[in-house]
């Protein structure tokens, strides 16, 4: 039984612990470091002298997490990352050391290598960008920069696809040229790669901080993408019409048909929402507010319901004093598509001239418009 239970404790302890081993040709009597790098900054775990052998090793604590370190020898970095893995050895020499090694131990370590003496390449002829450069050499060397940098991106896309959970997947995204990242979410084209890490790192280690970050990266450049895809449809829709609005005509709560165009010469609140979503007490409160501040002085709220259910809006609309109106087809309205409305509530507003003057600013900004434009 004790045999057994030392046998177990010597399991557990191991596999909490990754160990970096290996030689370094010419190198002995050289200190080498081992470090954590960290989204924001890099640390130092550990430090040994390569012994007479050119032979060192370290021992350190599993991450939680598959995560990222470096092995320094002076001014050079050999990066890796560790996962799963328990053992990982690498092989150079000292006068060669970041550019020529071997590295073993994951598959994951292996993709790193070949991604990083990539950049290394690419970096060294960006570096041959100096002041006073003639354009037509300047050009030249761009254009070489451009190939170069496309050639790496089609090498690492599989790397990505093959396994975006993978830690060569997440460096592959982080890798930069001249302190400019390759991929980007924020470039249409590189944005279904990163989305894949991002999505992959945040199904599997949601705690993760690298999990977070990368998450939350992305999906800011999509709502990016997304308010300049509005501003853009609302600039085509203006151009196309003339006007800063388009008209609608649909059933108010009595069923008399109301039109949007018959309010010009009026402040208008162009709003779109749904009394069935869990906001619309207070939002509604809140449009009761400005409804009777201004209603008599020439502002009107002219309500698009995206209800689905016509007999619970009827109900809910009995005593507001608007104009409200609610399409058969609920939130699949053409006026919501029309307007480009993604999120609810949505709502624009209309100056006496008929021109659209904002779009879902806050509602201090709102009342300020509003007090403007009265």
């Amino acid at each position: 039984m004790t045999i057994l239970a030392i046998g177990l404790l010597t399991a557990c302890n191991t596999g909490n612990k990754f160990k970096l081993e290996g030689t370094i040709e010419g190198g002995d009597g050289e200190m080498v470091y081992l470090e954590h790098t960290g989204l924001m900054k890099s640390t130092v775990i550990d430090s040994t002298r390569i012994n007479s052998d050119g032979e060192f090793h370290f021992r350190a604590s599993r991450p939680a997490y598959p995560d990222f370190y470096k092995l320094t020898l002076g001014t050079k970095q050999i990066h890796f990352a560790v996962d799963s893995t328990e053992t990982i050895r690498i092989e150079s020499s000292f006068d060669n050391f970041s550019s020529d090694y071997t590295i073993s131990g994951s598959e994951s370590n292996t993709d790193i290598q070949l991604l990083r003496k990539s950049v290394i390449e690419i970096q060294k002829k960006a570096n041959q960008l100096i002041r006073g450069m003639n354009e037509a050499d300047r050009n030249k060397l761009m254009d070489e920069i451009i190939t170069m940098v496309e050639a790496h991106k089609k090498m690492a896309r599989p790397i990505i696809l093959k396994n975006p959970k993978s830690t060569a997947a997440y460096f592959a995204i982080f890798q930069k040229i001249n302190n400019t990242y390759i991929f980007s979410p924020y470039v249409k084209e590189d944005r279904p790669y990163c989305a894949a890490v991002a999505t992959s790192y945040n199904t599997f280690m949601p705690a993760y901080d690298r999990s977070k970050n990368l998450y939350s990266l992305v999906m800011d450049a999509i709502k990016i993408e997304r308010q300049a895809r509005r501003q853009e449809n609302w600039q085509e829709i203006v151009k196309e019409i003339g006007t800063g609005f388009i008209d609608i005509e649909l059933a108010d709560k009595q069923g008399t048909l109301r039109k949007l165009s018959d309010l010009k010469g009026k402040v208008v609140l162009v709003d779109f929402s749904a009394y069935e979503s869990r906001e619309s007490v207070q939002y509604t409160f809140a449009l009761r507010e400005l409804y009777n501040k201004y209603s008599a002085r020439g502002f009107e709220i002219y309500q698009i319901a995206l209800d689905r259910n016509k007999l619970l809006w009827q109900e809910a609309v009995a005593n507001i004093p608007w104009i409200c109106v609610r399409d058969d087809n609920g939130p699949n309205t053409v006026h919501a598509a029309t307007y480009n409305v993604t999120s609810l509530p949505s709502y624009f507003l209309i100056s006496r001239n008929g021109d659209i003057i904002g779009r879902d600013m806050d509602l201090q900004t709102l009342e300020r418009e509003i007090e403007k434009q009265l």
